[in-house]
């Protein structure tokens, strides 16, 4: 499958349908004034603004469309929701285009504006939508013929795994999975899965396994005897952007938690990757980027003082850079304005500091309590690798210490790490493993709780540490 080419098929017919729909209301708006125009169509040709709007009115609509992931999961898209969706943003974007584009129009009586509004609407959703039904319903078609489908890994070796590949290859329309092979949960004298699929391996390899094989989606149908493995197989898949689908439990039917888009396909559940819904996460990362370039702009004198600080604080560099953890286990460099004396770790097994850590400079315990240090990090920010507010990252090292005690510290890596978090609020810098896990519980419920208005609260909070000095 090629995604680009499927997501240009979208955006290029988006970009036809903006301009078709704004030229037909153009022309239509006209009419309202010369109800000849038709006969004068140069008055439309000769207007600038018809130009203007043909240029800015597809960016504008494109824009939007983005920023509610309109282009995301191109091959996994519902007619249903793409219907609701397409209302949905036709009617948010008809009403920005009027009060900015229409309001000052001249007009005969107040129903020649609802006029305006309901043409403009039908024409744009109309053609629109129409576009995209037709992209939608090929792609689907192709997927039940078994055309295209998504890479597919099978968790599970024995009975359920059995039934459910069964189940799924005699499916009346294929659900597109692509089979490549399965994984064990636990170790057996022999797996009924060996006949039907290739053993990749156990779920201790998954990881790996995913990568080699371009894993997109990952069904899991364990045994019941294997169920205690499910909390630890589910915090290692979403570490990765693959879709997670589990066989329900008899249960599961009972309380109606079961969900799926398809009519004739298995019912599974199926574990939403989505920690903020699609707008949220376009405003967060616009947000970020946005704030930190102001912030760096504004905070120059405070980035001046602050080298000098270091520099005639201990001989060393100004910067201190150090290799972390970041979203989807993918490591990156932080930088820092260095708090500790140059070979703080000349031992080579990495530290956590203290109040009374003897390795942080006397300018250090400073800039950590009015977070200075951390401010060159508005740079990671926009390229990037971090958010403004997140968990922090941390070393591999200290990631295998808690993952030991807590596993579901690797949801963490679900998202980007951040400048501050909840759990930094709450503890600042923590001094142990210990400290990590109780500061780990504020960043769980962080990610379970995601959302714009949680991002101000942790920033107000964060600020007025800032500003008592009350950073640890």
């Amino acid at each position: 499958m090629n995604k680009f080419l499927q997501k240009l098929k979208y955006i290029v017919w988006d970009l036809v349908a903006a301009s078709f729909a704004w030229s037909l209301f153009f022309i239509y708006r006209k009419l309202l004034i010369e109800p000849n125009i038709f006969e004068h169509l140069n008055i439309v040709y000769e207007d600038v603004n018809f130009w203007v709007g043909l240029l800015i009115i597809p960016i504008f609509w494109n824009i939007l469309y983005v920023s509610v992931g309109t282009y995301r999961k191109v091959y996994r898209k519902s007619r249903l929701k793409e219907l609701s969706q397409t209302i949905t943003i036709s009617i948010l974007g008809v009403a920005i285009i009027f009060f900015t584009l229409i309001l000052d129009d001249q007009i005969v009586s107040y129903k020649n504006y609802y006029d305006l509004i309901f043409i403009l609407f039908t024409t744009h959703f109309g053609i629109t939508y129409a576009g995209r039904l037709l992209i939608t319903s090929r792609t689907i078609k192709r997927i039940h013929k078994g055309k295209i489908g998504f890479n597919t890994l099978l968790v599970g070796s024995n009975g359920n795994a059995v039934k459910l590949y069964n189940d799924l290859i005699n499916e009346e329309y294929s659900s597109g999975n692509f089979f490549i092979g399965f994984v064990n949960a636990k170790d057996y004298n022999k797996f009924k899965m060996s006949s039907i699929l290739p053993h990749l391996g156990s779920v201790n390899d998954i990881s790996q396994i995913l990568t080699d094989y371009k894993v997109e989606e990952v069904i899991i149908a364990i045994e019941r005897s294997e169920s205690d493995n499910i909390t630890s197989i589910i915090t290692e898949l979403e570490m990765h952007d693959v879709v997670i689908k589990i066989i329900p439990l008899f249960q599961d039917y009972i309380f109606g938690n079961v969900k799926t888009n398809g009519i004739f396909q298995t019912p599974l559940v199926e574990i939403s990757p989505d920690v903020m819904p699609a707008w949220q996460s376009t405003l967060k990362r616009l947000f970020d980027i946005v704030a930190s370039i102001i912030a760096m702009f504004i905070l120059l004198p405070a980035y001046i003082f602050t080298a000098l600080g270091v520099k005639m604080s201990s001989k060393g560099p100004i910067i201190y850079s150090q290799e972390r953890v970041g979203r989807h286990g993918k490591k990156f460099m932080m930088h820092k304005f260095r708090s500790m004396y140059s070979d703080a770790e000349k031992i080579g097994t990495p530290q956590l500091s203290s109040k009374s850590d003897p390795r942080i400079t006397p300018f250090g315990k400073f800039m950590r309590k009015v977070r200075l240090d951390e401010i060159p990090q508005f740079y990671s920010v926009v390229k990037g690798e971090m958010s403004i507010v997140g968990p922090r990252p941390e070393r591999q090292y200290f990631i295998d210490k808690i993952s030991e005690r807590a596993p579901h510290y690797r949801l963490l890596h679900k998202i980007k790490p951040g400048i501050t978090s909840w759990g930094q609020v709450k503890y600042g810098y923590a001094e142990n493993v210990d400290e990590m896990i109780e500061r780990l519980k504020y960043d769980i419920l962080y990610l379970e709780n995601m959302s714009l208005a949680m991002d101000m609260k942790i920033l107000i909070w964060t600020v007025l540490i800032v500003v008592q000095g009350r950073g640890k």
